[in-house]
């Protein structure tokens, strides 16, 4: 059986999470603290970071790798597109959505969302910088026609729906303002037609149970 470890409140996980339930495999969740750092955690995502998955051939770590896995396993129903030059573009986006843009946003959650010191002032200028920088690189690859990457869903929009709402929520508790609407970044709708999916609708109910919990 496949194992997706990790938290609800996590992005990461959730991105996964939405891609197993996209494609119909069942997998068990096993939920990690985000601190849990013992050697048997250790041993199965060498830094410590989630999600991981474990696996009837062994262990593995970083979402997108999970992805990839789950693509080259279970091909259908299909996240990538079949031509390589489309597939590479979705990856390309992903990389753009994970590494840049929510990296950057990144620095805002201590302080935005678990009570964290302010930043200071010129900590939270440079940071505005960044974000709008990689803002704008985001804007001038997506598409919203009407998923992130096209017409069609994709692994993208595993990452664009976990990530876009932490952009705007964290840099609207930092700047007061949502940058990426301040944009000109209509993703509202966009989050709230994937959201309408029985997929979404369950990686959203259990983030929100557990941070009840």
């Amino acid at each position: 059986m496949f194992t997706l470890h990790g938290s609800p409140i996590s992005n990461y996980h959730n991105k996964v999470k939405l891609a197993l339930l996209e494609k119909g495999i069942p997998f068990e969740e096993k939920v990690i603290a985000f601190r849990d750092k013992t050697p048997e955690m250790l041993a199965l995502s060498p830094l410590g970071k989630i999600p991981f998955a474990t696996t009837e051939q062994g262990c593995l770590c970083e979402s997108q790798v999970i992805l990839e896995y789950l693509e080259a396993t279970h091909p259908k129903p299909a996240l990538l597109p079949a031509d390589p030059y489309a597939a590479a573009k979705v990856r390309e986006l992903v990389t753009f959505l994970d590494w840049h843009l929510e990296m950057a946003v990144r620095q805002l959650y201590p302080s935005a969302f678990f009570g964290a010191p302010a930043l200071s002032e010129s900590n939270a200028a440079r940071i505005r910088r960044e974000v709008e920088q990689k803002i704008a690189g985001f804007q001038r690859l997506a598409k919203f026609a009407p998923f992130v990457a096209g017409d069609t869903f994709t692994m993208a929009d595993c990452s664009a729906f976990a990530d876009l709402p932490l952009v705007g929520m964290a840099t609207k508790a930092t700047y007061g303002e949502d940058l990426l609407a301040a944009a000109g970044v209509d993703y509202k709708p966009y989050v709230k037609m994937i959201g309408e999916r029985p997929s979404a609708q369950k990686v959203v109910a259990d983030r929100k149970a557990a941070q009840a919990r």
